[in-house]
C-alpha cells in the first residue's frame, strides 16, 4: 500500500481549516449579522434602562387584576413593573435599513409600540378578538396626530391587513424589515420610509407600505437616514422578551 502524498497547497489548506475553526469557536459575536438587545443575559445596547423596568422571569396577568402584569425572579424578561409605566427603551446606535425581532406580552387593554428611527411606529395593543382592527390595534402603522388643545389623531394611519394578536397574558413575536428614507446629496427626501414586511405571530400584517412621513405627533420632526430602535413603555404594562435587530447593508 503506498503512502499518500500531501502537496504543500493542501497541506496548507487544511491547516486553514483547523485555525478557522478553532477561530469561531472562540469567537462569540454571531456570523448571522444580529445584534442582541435584550436576551437571558439582559438588555444590551440601550442609552439606558430607566427606572421602573426589571428584570425578571415568566410574567404572567395579575390575579386581582387582569390589566396589570405580575412577575417572578428569573432572567431573560423586562418588564415595566408591576405599575406598567416606565421610560421608553431607546438604542444607543442608530440605524438605517433593517430586521427587527421582538417579542412581548400585555395585559387587558394595554399599549405599547415598536418605533423604527425612533419615529415609525408600529402599534402594540390588546387587539385579541378585534373584528375589524384600526391602525391603533397590533400590527398597524400608528396614525399622525396632535397633542393639542387635546391630543387627536389627524388621519387613520395604517391598519394591519389582518389581525393576528393573540389573547392577552400569552407571549407574541413581531417581525419587521423597515428600509429608512432616501435623500440625495443636498439632503432632500427621495423615497420615504417603507415597511417592507410586518409579521405578526406569523401573519403579515403590513406588505410594502409606504410612510409618507413619521407617526403619532412626531410627524412634525425632521426625518433622517438614521435612528434608533424605541421599544414603548410609558403608556401601558408590557413585557419584552428576546429582541434583537439586523442591520440590511
Amino acid at each position: 500500500m503506498r503512502p499518500i502524498a500531501l502537496t504543500w497547497t493542501a497541506l496548507a489548506l487544511a491547516l486553514t481549516c483547523v485555525v478557522s475553526s478553532a477561530a469561531d469557536a472562540a469567537d462569540p459575536k454571531p456570523a448571522d449579522g444580529w445584534i442582541v438587545l435584550l436576551d437571558r443575559a439582559g438588555p444590551h445596547g440601550w442609552k439606558s434602562v430607566p427606572k421602573g423596568w426589571e428584570v425578571v422571569g415568566a410574567p404572567h396577568l395579575s390575579a386581582g387584576n387582569l390589566k396589570r402584569l405580575g412577575a417572578g425572579k428569573g432572567k431573560g424578561v423586562l418588564y415595566n413593573g408591576s405599575m406598567g409605566r416606565a421610560g421608553n427603551l431607546v438604542t444607543a446606535d442608530k440605524f438605517g435599513d433593517v430586521e427587527a425581532h421582538v417579542e412581548f406580552l400585555v395585559p387587558k387593554g394595554s399599549n405599547s409600540g415598536v418605533k423604527f428611527e425612533g419615529v415609525y411606529e408600529i402599534q402594540i395593543f390588546d387587539s385579541y378578538g378585534v373584528k375589524a382592527p384600526t391602525a391603533s390595534h397590533s400590527g398597524g402603522v400608528y396614525p399622525r396626530a396632535e397633542l393639542l388643545p387635546k391630543y387627536h389623531h389627524i388621519d387613520q394611519g395604517y391598519p394591519p391587513l389582518v389581525n393576528g394578536a393573540k389573547p392577552a397574558g400569552e407571549w407574541q413575536t413581531l417581525d419587521v424589515v423597515f428600509h429608512a428614507p432616501r435623500f440625495d446629496s443636498e439632503g432632500k427626501k427621495t423615497a420615504d420610509a417603507r415597511f417592507v414586511k410586518v409579521v405578526l405571530n406569523g401573519q403579515v400584517v403590513q406588505s410594502n407600505l409606504a410612510v409618507p412621513s413619521p407617526t403619532g405627533h412626531a410627524w412634525h420632526n425632521k426625518e433622517a437616514p438614521l435612528g434608533p430602535l424605541l421599544l414603548q413603555g410609558d403608556h401601558g404594562p408590557i413585557a419584552f422578551r428576546n429582541v434583537k435587530i439586523r442591520p440590511i447593508h
